[in-house]
């Protein structure tokens, strides 16, 4: 049975996923969400610079979520910067957890109108080799995405 704050959950990750996309646009970053990566796990966000730096974020909206996730470190092999990113009055204590490596992982405070990064996460630059797989698989899945908001009957544009 899930509580009245568990209903409201989508909607919050949305309002921070929203927010976070606009903090990456105004700097030049261009965003995706949802978007799969080549170890079957799926990134919140993912954002490339004109660089081709690629930054990562995983959204969380409760403290039980966040607690609960043991997968996000399989996020750092597929990205140069990692953040975290939950919507303001989230308590930012358990990001300083040397379980969720306040070392190399950034954190972003959102809401649908807005982001501020807290803390920046370390860079770690990818291989060459991952750098370029990451940027066609995203350039890609961008291309498709608009593909499918043209021609919104053909089903595998996701």
């Amino acid at each position: 049975m899930s509580t009245v704050a568990e209903s409201f959950e989508p909607l919050i990750a949305g309002d921070v996923a929203r927010g976070v996309a606009r903090l990456f646009l105004q700097a030049e970053m261009t965003p995706l969400c949802e978007v799969p990566l080549g170890n079957g796990r799926r990134a919140d966000i993912m954002a490339i610079d004109g660089r081709g730096c690629i930054t990562i974020v995983e959204i969380k909206v409760s403290r039980a979520d966040l607690l609960g996730d043991s997968k996000w470190p399989l996020y750092l092999d597929y990205c140069d910067r990692f953040f975290w990113a939950v919507p303001h009055g989230f308590d930012l204590r358990p990001f300083e957890s040397e379980t969720l490596r306040p070392d190399c992982a950034g954190l972003i405070v959102a809401d649908r109108y807005d982001a501020a990064i807290v803390r920046e996460p370390l860079h770690r630059p990818l291989s060459g080799a991952r750098r370029k797989a990451e940027t066609l698989r995203f350039a890609r899945r961008a291309a498709r995405r608009l593909w499918g908001d043209l021609d919104p009957e053909r089903e595998s544009c996701v």
